[in-house]
């Protein structure tokens, strides 16, 4: 398999990582946050609003710090169970440069589709071409070992989880493929397409009435369908983990919503997105 090396590596990259100089050294900007914010706008790129960076690269400082401002208030809005969304949009001076609608009421209804595609390109990229940029505005990031990973204050984030940076990663054998044919549905978790199903008491839901329910307001989304187990005195499943076959779909179910109810054969269900109890 070809491979690359740093340097193909930082050149091929070179206005992003321009772009992320200017918000850790220039603007001093927090360093988590920075790459989170590099994350929503590579993401951005890929959903369709093309050449962001390269607008981006001769604007001026204040433009290009307001831009990252907003794209905080983006983050903000898929953290939250219940964003405001204000009647503008909310992001103006990006929409402005997009020269195209764009709102939090975008990441609001793509709520679990932007985390991760985000949460993909953060440690598919952003991780690897940011390395030596960190171990430089991080105070005490070890030069020593080269293995050493790089601890940023911030990961694990509640929402995008754990990050792992090893400067000398990729190495002089770093595949080309890694950064190049990278797609955010290749690394999309069974959890992160999982959705948490519950139901009334007394009025029993089948496994082929979930499925039937959800494929036929939705397609051929349903991968498959866990019911809780029957207990022994044979009171009825109350709920049902659904994986889905893209994590769009649960998306499209909620539609913008943390919980969304639905009704089939008289019976009602209620969904939300599944969440890992420890």
């Amino acid at each position: 398999m070809a491979a690359i090396s740093f340097e193909e590596l930082h050149r091929y990259h070179k206005l992003d990582r321009d772009i992320f100089s200017r918000l850790v050294v220039k603007f001093r900007r927090d360093r988590a946050e920075s790459l989170l914010v590099m994350a929503v706008w590579l993401w951005l790129e890929e959903k369709g609003y093309p050449n962001i960076l390269v607008k981006m690269v001769g604007l001026p400082d204040a433009i290009v710090n307001a831009l990252a401002n907003e794209a905080v208030l983006c983050l903000n809005c898929l953290e939250s169970d219940n964003p405001r969304v204000p009647p503008s949009g909310g992001i103006p001076i990006t929409a402005r440069l997009m020269g195209r609608d764009i709102s939090l009421q975008m990441f609001n209804q793509n709520r679990f589709t932007a985390i991760s595609g985000i949460k993909c390109l953060l440690n598919s990229v952003c991780c690897q071409i940011f390395t030596d940029i960190l171990q430089i505005v991080l105070p005490g990031t070890s030069r020593v070992n080269p293995y050493q990973p790089i601890v940023v204050p911030g990961f694990p984030h509640p929402v995008f989880g754990a990050i792992n940076i090893v400067p000398t990663a990729m190495g002089p054998d770093f595949p080309m493929a890694g950064l190049w044919d990278w797609q955010p549905t290749d690394d999309v978790s069974e959890e992160d397409r999982t959705m948490f199903l519950t139901f009334s008491r007394g009025f029993p839901v089948l496994e082929d009435e979930v499925k039937e329910l959800y494929t036929g307001l939705y397609g051929d989304c349903v991968e498959s369908v866990e019911m809780a187990e029957t207990s022994p005195d044979g009171d009825q499943p109350l709920y049902a983990k659904m994986v889905l076959r893209s994590v769009s779909f649960v998306d499209r179910i909620l539609d913008g919503k943390r919980i969304a109810k639905f009704r089939t054969n008289g019976k009602h269900i209620w969904a939300r997105k599944y969440a890992r109890r420890e």
